[in-house]
């Protein structure tokens, strides 16, 4: 990941010496019409399910329709937080991209295009993705992050309700376990969804969004008896009762998917948006519900309001304006967005998974934004905080607090070079 940053960051230092002021965003109002837009686009996406199975072409023939001589062409990446930095250090970023989220605001004008004001007054999350006045990027829809549950291997584990409390929770994990179910599959193989163990739980489960922005005023954030401890004591539980799959080490996210469809595993801890894919995986709509993580033994629970990833121009594409009308389109007039929650709290939700989930009355905690201040803390201290793979390493550590030793370790030496720099990151490497 360092070595991915500073191609990431020299590749920003070049750019900016050539071209230090940002360019203007094209407006779809200007120029030719937007019935004469024309040429090819290549959109570029995690979500490799949704090409392979024929929706991503749906939308674009659709919009092929308005824009007769437009092409839009997709290119999944399968592992996009990581993949994402290399093809923006070597500028091959496609037209139309989802914004790393690990990428400081100040240094968004180097690799996207600000939107126009039509397109950046739509935003319901003001904090991200702006800088200097300018946006660079729009959130795909809202999302939340809870127990995605089959229902009918419930039914069969003898599971008369959801677990409304960390022991109902163990105890269901249990029951699904003897009944020849896999209670949950925590794809540690796959290793990005492991992030909910960790950075995802923390920032909503003490119901201060800014959870992960304030360690860095602190040497040592990791500890056995707080969040940190809490959420991956949790994790480390359910691998070693055998509540999880058998084959660890193996990347089966696509078989997860099936297995929980057909009721062979009773649960994800995931974000929403896992429900489509369950569903398009072969599940009836009404074997699949949603409800709150009960972390602790509390009553109530905090639960997340995330912006899913955010969409953007790429900064070195030749065809701004196109890519333009194809954001445009793509969030106001496809059903993509209609697999989150709904961004306006008046608007019902469209999945009935979704309005399972708020009848439990979780306290929904809205995100803010990642500071660049603590991005740059994750980067000097080498923590892959997007990826995923040091929640994996606390999983498999033989003594967690060894391990949790070694991270403050790490997060103390970044601290303190970080309090000894005055020089913004960018501007450092310009003047080099």
């Amino acid at each position: 990941m360092l070595t991915i940053l500073v191609l990431l960051l020299l590749s920003a230092g070049c750019d900016s010496r050539s071209n230090n002021e940002v360019l203007p965003s094209p407006s779809p109002g200007t120029g030719e019409s937007l019935s004469e837009l024309s040429g090819t686009i290549v959109m570029l996406t995690n979500r490799i399910d949704l090409i392979e199975d024929g929706t991503f072409q749906s939308y674009a023939d659709e919009f092929k329709k308005k824009y007769p001589g437009a092409q839009v062409e997709f290119e999944g990446l399968s592992n996009y937080a990581t993949d994402i930095l290399v093809r923006l250090s070597t500028k091959d970023a496609g037209d139309v991209l989802l914004l790393p989220v690990n990428l400081p605001a100040k240094e968004l004008s180097y690799f996207f295009e600000p939107l126009t004001a039509e397109l950046a007054a739509q935003e319901k999350f003001t904090t991200f993705n702006i800088y200097d006045g300018k946006r660079y990027g729009l959130s795909t829809g809202s999302t939340t992050s809870g127990i995605v549950y089959n229902k009918q291997a419930f039914k069969k584990a003898g599971i008369g309700r959801v677990p409304q409390t960390l022991d109902e929770f163990y105890a269901a994990s249990a029951k699904l376990k003897q009944a020849g179910i896999i209670p949950l599959y925590m794809n540690y193989g796959a290793v990005w969804p492991l992030r909910e163990w960790g950075n995802n739980l923390v920032n909503y489960m003490t119901g201060n969004p800014d959870y992960l922005n304030n360690m860095v005023q602190e040497n040592h954030p990791w500890k056995i008896d707080n969040e940190w401890g809490q959420a991956i004591a949790i994790a480390r539980t359910m691998v070693a009762k055998g509540y999880v799959e058998d084959q660890l080490f193996s990347n089966n996210w696509e078989i997860s998917k099936t297995k929980l469809a057909k009721g062979e595993a009773g649960m994800y801890l995931q974000g929403n948006w896992t429900i489509r894919q369950i569903l398009d995986a072969g599940a009836k709509s009404e074997d699949i519900g949603f409800f709150p993580f009960p972390y602790d033994n509390k009553p109530t629970h905090y639960a997340a309001l995330n912006p899913d990833w955010f969409i953007g121009v790429s900064k070195f594409s030749k065809n701004k304006e196109l890519a333009m009308a194809w954001v445009e389109y793509f969030l106001k007039k496809t059903s993509y967005t209609a697999n989150f929650l709904p961004t306006d709290s008046s608007e019902d939700p469209a999945l009935p998974q979704y309005s399972e989930f708020l009848s439990y009355h979780p306290k929904l905690v809205e995100a803010t934004v990642q500071t660049d201040a603590f991005i740059d803390m994750a980067n000097r201290a080498k923590l892959s905080f997007w990826s995923g793979d040091y929640i994996q390493e606390l999983l498999a550590a033989p003594d967690l607090q060894k391990s949790f030793d070694e991270l403050n370790e790490k997060w103390k030496e970044a601290r303190e070079g970080q309090q000894a720099s005055h020089e913004p990151q960018a501007a450092a490497v310009q003047s080099r």
